[in-house]
């Protein structure tokens, strides 16, 4: 009779059974909640876990890594565990957050700044010390920093020949694997084409007012400049802000390129104000969770692609595009049905979808 009566209740979703409870993901958030692209990540992250039945909590470390190590102890070494523990290896975090997981039975998933090469090589060197790492999920950052480079010396009206075109970069943070990598595209691009001169690369640490304090100096050092590459949006309209100043114009005396895909930049990018927009990446943390929805059911997500992968997430975003996330942005409706794409019954021949065109279909 008993067995009965728990079939009953069991069916009737009145008490848990082995499937009942939502797996609980905790996201370390390392930006702040003035920050467009952080904050539309949390909103895609949201939309993807209510879809898939997961239970997210959001912190914000205010760009603050000390706080991302406070909170990872919080949540590791504390009684409330989350059963995944979802954070960025933003300035390095990583070993600590990794030294602070074992033994805590949470299993951890690691987004948008990969590894560094030592790091990886610790790693690999004592696999079995890190029985909780999942795996992660980082973007084209190197091929982005290329590409948006590219882009501008496209779009640059023809210099006569033994004339230079004068470059201004601005980069993150020096020891943020993202910032090195859009670094290093960049400079790969810029040894294609000689006739470009990086007359200085800063690091503005992904903020509008240091970035427009450094461009007041430089515009005055370099009054020729008529390129601006920026690693993300808040740093481009601080420069953007400091060539006003100087009584220029943008998009037409110098062409400005930037990455993220928040509401101001993909204006800017209609407006004409950006000439070169690259973004896609604040989809990640959504994605992620689709994998560790799968792995919370049994399915081995390292089948389908990798354990530690790279995805083309960044590209070029044209007007049409922009006009199609910027409707998205107002109405926090991303359209996207997580539940199908799901590696679940899948042939191991089967990637995961996760491009910027799933968004835009």
């Amino acid at each position: 009779m008993l067995k009965v009566l728990r079939g009953v209740l069991l069916a009737l979703g009145l008490i848990g059974g082995p499937c009942a409870q939502a797996a609980s993901v905790l996201f370390l958030n390392p930006g702040t909640t003035q920050e467009a692209f952080w904050v539309s990540y949390s909103q895609f992250m949201q939309a993807a876990a209510k879809d898939l039945g997961m239970d997210l909590r959001i912190q914000y470390a205010d760009r603050v890594p000390e706080n991302i190590i406070k909170q990872a102890r919080e949540a590791l070494q504390g009684h409330n565990r989350p059963d995944y523990l979802v954070f960025v290896n933003e300035q390095s975090v990583a070993p600590e957050v990794l030294r602070l997981a074992q033994g805590s039975g949470v299993k951890l998933f690691l987004v948008n700044n990969a590894l560094s090469a030592d790091q990886v090589n610790l790693l690999s060197a004592q696999p079995d010390k890190y029985p909780d790492w999942v795996g992660s999920l980082v973007p084209n950052d190197e091929e982005g920093g290329y590409l948006m480079l590219k882009e501008l010396i496209r779009q640059h009206p023809p210099v006569p020949p033994g004339q230079t075109i004068e470059l201004l970069a601005f980069s993150g943070l020096k020891i943020t694997p993202s910032a090195q990598r859009r670094e290093k595209g960049m400079r790969r691009a810029l040894a294609e084409h000689p006739q470009v001169r990086l007359r200085q690369l800063v690091y503005g640490g992904w903020t509008r007012q240091r970035a427009y304090e450094q461009a007041r100096l430089l515009f005055k050092r370099y009054p020729h400049t008529s390129l601006v590459w920026a690693a993300n949006d808040e740093m481009a309209f601080g420069v953007m802000q400091a060539y006003v100043e100087t009584g220029g114009v943008p998009g037409n005396g110098a062409l400005f390129g930037a990455f993220n895909n928040s509401p101001a930049a993909l204006q800017a990018l209609l407006d004409n104000r950006l000439s070169v927009l690259l973004g896609g990446h604040f989809s990640l943390g959504g994605w992620a969770l689709v994998q560790l929805h799968d792995y919370d059911e049994g399915v081995g997500i390292s089948q389908y692609g990798g354990r530690d992968r790279q995805i083309p997430l960044l590209q070029l975003i044209d007007r049409k595009q922009a006009k199609r996330l910027l409707a998205m942005s107002v109405t926090q409706d991303f359209g996207v049905d997580f539940h199908k794409l799901s590696a679940k019954g899948r042939p191991t021949s089967w990637r995961y979808p996760f491009t910027l065109q799933t968004l835009m279909h």
